[in-house]
């Protein structure tokens, strides 16, 4: 029976136990054994819907940080054109480390191989329809943009001041918590922001002797500075992530990496 479908085989087996059985008890085991049949077949066709609710279930646990990366990864450039990249890159990346794992242990691995778009569709309407609060609001202009995060620190527990316009070497903002000191770039941008950023901020960190280093944007990342992070150990931040940041760092190996080193 190798290569056959799950079905396949229940129905089989089934048909040639109900035969067996039917030798001996006759008709009431011929019709157990259709009833039984009938229950294998339905329960094969209510499969994708199975398998909808499953996928539905599991994005809604990661409900608000869907709607939170949407939010964060989608924006509306200088000729007003809705940019989706990031967004389509962070909601692939959800399905194919968080959903393909969960419905591969769920026995659903068949029917992932032909629905990926139904999965992509019911992550977005999961994302669509969470409830955020309001946006904040952040202001279009970049020095206006930069005290903003600042202030973003200070509220959440930080020792933030923006720097000097000249002379900052690619740094923002400086804060300091719990004996911490980071470094930030602030750009406000109608685009994914590119690694130039990264390097500069990384530069700047070792000037102003910090711990660790972010970027900071409302825009997003190219998939080239999110490389370039991974290796420097920069942070790619949404303002909305600062709040929250003091307690997403870990507490141990917090020095940033050389630049250029390991």
């Amino acid at each position: 029976m190798s290569g056959r479908s799950p079905t396949a085989v229940r129905l089989f087996w089934t048909f040639v136990a109900g035969s067996t059985v039917a030798f001996w008890y006759g008709p009431p085991a011929l019709a157990a054994t259709g009833a039984a049949s009938l229950a294998i077949l339905l329960h094969r066709l209510d499969r994708p819907r199975r398998f909808r609710a499953f996928v539905r279930r599991v994005s809604q646990r990661h409900a608000e940080t869907l709607a939170l990366r949407r939010r964060q990864e989608c924006f509306v450039d200088a000729y007003g054109n809705t940019i989706e990249d990031g967004w389509l890159r962070e909601r692939e990346y959800f399905i194919e480390r968080t959903l393909l794992p969960q419905i591969e242990t769920r026995g659903f691995a068949e029917d992932a191989e032909t629905r990926y778009e139904v999965m992509a569709e019911i992550v977005e309407r999961v994302a669509r329809r969470y409830a955020l609060p309001d946006d904040d609001g952040s202001p279009e202009d970049g020095i206006a943009y930069e005290r903003f995060c600042a202030r973003l620190l200070q509220e959440s527990g930080w020792r933030a001041r923006p720097t000097q316009a000249s002379g900052d070497q690619g740094c923002d903002v400086i804060a300091e918590r719990d004996g911490l000191r980071l470094v930030v770039q602030c750009k406000r941008y109608g685009r994914p922001v590119g690694n130039a950023a990264v390097q500069e901020i990384a530069a700047a960190a070792l000037h102003w002797s910090a711990d660790r280093a972010a970027v900071v944007s409302n825009a997003g990342f190219t998939p080239a500075a999110r490389k370039l992070a991974g290796t420097t150990g920069v942070l790619l931040l949404h303002h909305d992530d600062l709040p929250d940041l003091a307690t997403q760092l870990p507490r141990e190996g917090r020095r940033l990496l050389p630049v250029g080193g390991r």
